[in-house]
């Protein structure tokens, strides 16, 4: 039974996942604030501290916690090391304080305190009991003074240094424990803030008619690391099956030269822990990751947990896969598509125990080859409870391991990969188009509880998506979509060359998979192109660097315009960096507008004059007030990144005009 004499009620904890089930995510060096309903019954005063600790460890560290308005209570504490942390809350009713805070109303009102004094005496001498030596003298020498009403008492009551040592040394009767301790992942900076590029080893060779290589891919690490990206992302680098193997265009008649789908994983020279020939050997991967960390990029790989006809493990652990009535094996399907050069693995195999421990041993290897970062490919074809048994297990050896899930799903099935673990997730943006949409969906994973555990990651394209608007928007879309992927959301990534080269055929109209995939064939990209975005995409992934208001999603803050193909958005910083996105939504047509900045949650005064710097155009406007003027003409610059700043005049302003 309830100890009844415990009054304090803690509730709406909040950071709190389904009822504690799931952790909160963070990065080092970001602080977690947490609230909570806190109250007793009557008039009696209530504190609460916030308890937290590194998960493993015994002790907690206590922080204050303030209250806000409404018995609602804040505090927060740093995290400062990979890994889990854990949080709770103890309250209860503080007597001392509810003794000070009706003696100063009897003072003020002219009372008699002699008997008040020698209550607080009581209190006093309760907490010298607990405290060390030094300090239990100190309170032992209050409380007489209170119990005998000598002289300067009231005075020693009532200061600040008494108050300070009572709530250290004060006994906390009667606390209330919250019911349980909840958990925070803490990830590295790269999980809240990273620039994906993704491209096909195999199509790297600067020689034609030669299969690319690991080696290849080293020598374009200068050209990833210009263009500005931290991370890069290889589809799969194992042996491809011969066995009912794609050939171009994913005709199911290939060419005896084709060279067959990366997903399609697994043949005679092995499998999920071996690299193709043609692309190199585990050294190759080593030294590649090693390459690219010296420039400041991570190596990410792809894990497709699917096999070829051609796997080892097809012919080792039959049970591994689902037989079907006329004793082939079911390959992957997504009616009316067909993959008959995949078999998807059975998790409801008699054998599952086995299967997901070899599993999660292929990424253990990679990890020992110096890889820290993986794509999952379909995550959402897997049991939930098998990626949140591998994650904490690679991130209980590898803390610093990211996953990204590649889902695109249904809402509540991508939020459980996220719950259960996964580092970043694949959106809708590659669908969200207008403002209206992008606007909701937006303020959807940035304002609600999803903010506390599924981190986007914008991609424009992929290699299974061209979106319609890629295909007839031209340039202006392409550089439209870069800067709302890369500013409306600290995670993003392209898929390239094909994005910087403005690939934009479709395999057939009404579809959204490329003409001459790269899926299916290797291709020949020239970089050098004088078309190609790579500058563009170079200053956007600049400024991004440069902006830490562009580093976070929690502060982004829409802005109404009066034309519906402008979306106006800022993202601020603690450290006073404001930037503020104008995009025109229309590739084809020149758009004007009103933009009405709430310039007061900005830090500027709504008389003053502050200054905007185009950092994509490089101009400098004045402007004043909430309303201010924007015109975007798509076939010069489709967008505006503004720098805002509160402004002093000088002499340079009327530069701006002349």
């Amino acid at each position: 039974m309830a100890d009844g004499r415990c009054r304090v009620v803690i509730e709406g904890v909040s950071p709190e996942i389904d009822c504690g089930r799931f952790a909160i995510k963070r990065v080092t060096g970001e602080q977690v604030v947490v609230e909570a309903d806190i109250y007793a019954d009557g008039h009696d005063e209530v504190a609460a501290v916030l308890c937290y600790r590194r998960g493993g460890e015994e002790s907690w560290i206590e922080i204050e916690m303030a209250p806000l308005v409404n018995d609602r209570w804040r505090a927060s504490f740093p995290v400062s090391d990979l890994g889990r942390y854990e949080y709770t809350i103890v309250a209860w009713v503080d007597r001392f304080r509810t003794w000070e805070h009706d003696l100063e109303k009897r003072v003020a009102a002219g009372q008699d305190v002699s008997v008040d004094l020698r209550i607080g005496a009581e209190l006093v001498s309760a907490a010298a009991a607990r405290a060390p030596r030094a300090d239990a003298v100190t309170l032992q020498g209050i409380a007489e003074q209170l119990d005998t009403n000598a002289a300067g008492a009231l005075d020693a009551a009532l200061a600040p240094e008494l108050g300070e040592l009572m709530w250290r040394y004060a006994p906390r009767d009667h606390a209330v424990s919250y019911d349980k301790a909840l958990t925070v992942r803490v990830d590295p900076p790269l999980a809240r803030f990273s620039a994906w590029y993704e491209l096909f080893p195999r199509s790297t060779s600067p020689e034609p008619g030669r299969h690319g290589t690991l080696r290849d891919v080293e020598r374009l690490l200068p050209y990833v690391s210009e263009l500005g990206f931290d991370i890069l992302y290889l589809p799969p680098i194992h042996p491809i099956g011969r066995q009912f193997r794609k050939g171009r265009n994913n005709t199911t008649d290939p060419d005896i030269d084709d060279p067959g789908s990366p997903w399609a994983i697994g043949g005679p020279e092995g499998g999920h822990k071996d690299v193709h020939p043609e692309l190199g050997t585990l050294e190759d991967v080593r030294h590649l990751a090693d390459a690219a960390r010296e420039r400041g990029i991570a190596l990410a790989l792809d894990i497709a947990f699917q096999s070829s006809p051609d796997h080892p493990y097809v012919a080792s652990n039959t049970s591994w896969f689902r037989a079907r009535p006329d004793g082939t094996i079911q390959y992957a399907e997504n009616p009316p598509k067909k993959y008959q050069d995949i078999y998807p693995f059975d998790f409801e195999s008699d054998d599952w125990q086995a299967m997901w421990d070899e599993l999660t041993d292929v990424v253990r290897h990679w990890c020992k080859q110096g890889v820290r970062v993986f794509r999952v490919d379909n995550p959402h074809t897997k049991p939930f409870a098998f990626w949140e048994s591998l994650i904490a297990t690679i991130k209980g050896e590898y803390p610093e391991t990211i996953f990204l899930s590649e889902a695109f799903t249904r809402p509540k099935v991508m939020a459980r990969l996220a719950k259960v673990g996964f580092t970043q997730s694949y959106t809708y943006f590659t669908w969200r188009n207008t403002r209206w949409e992008l606007e909701e969906y937006l303020t959807q994973l940035t304002r609600t509880e999803l903010q506390e555990y599924f981190r986007p990651n914008f991609w424009p394209n992929t290699p299974d998506i061209l979106p319609e608007h890629l295909q007839f928007g031209g340039r202006p879309m392409f550089i439209a979509r870069l800067v709302l992927a890369a500013t409306l959301s600290s995670n993003y990534g392209i898929y390239g060359p094909a994005f910087e080269l403005q690939e934009h055929q479709p395999l057939a109209p009404g579809r959204e998979e490329y003409l001459d995939s790269e899926k299916y064939e290797i291709r020949r990209w020239d970089l050098e192109r004088p078309d190609s975005l790579r500058e563009v995409i170079t200053l956007v992934n600049r400024i991004r660097r440069e902006h830490p208001a562009l580093q976070r999603n929690d502060t982004l803050q829409f802005h109404p315009t009066d034309n519906d193909q402008l979306i106006a958005y800022t993202k601020r910083d603690e450290s006073g960096d404001v930037v503020l996105t104008v995009v025109n939504l229309d590739p084809h047509h020149t758009q004007s507008g009103w933009v009405d900045l709430q310039i007061q949650d900005l830090g500027i005064d709504p008389h003053e004059v502050f200054q905007v710097h185009d950092l994509l155009g490089g101009g400098h406007y004045l402007w004043s007030g909430y309303r201010n003027f924007v015109q975007l003409d798509p076939q010069a610059m489709p967008a505006h990144i503004f720098h805002v700043r509160r402004h002093v005049r000088t002499e340079q302003d009327f530069d701006y005009f002349m």
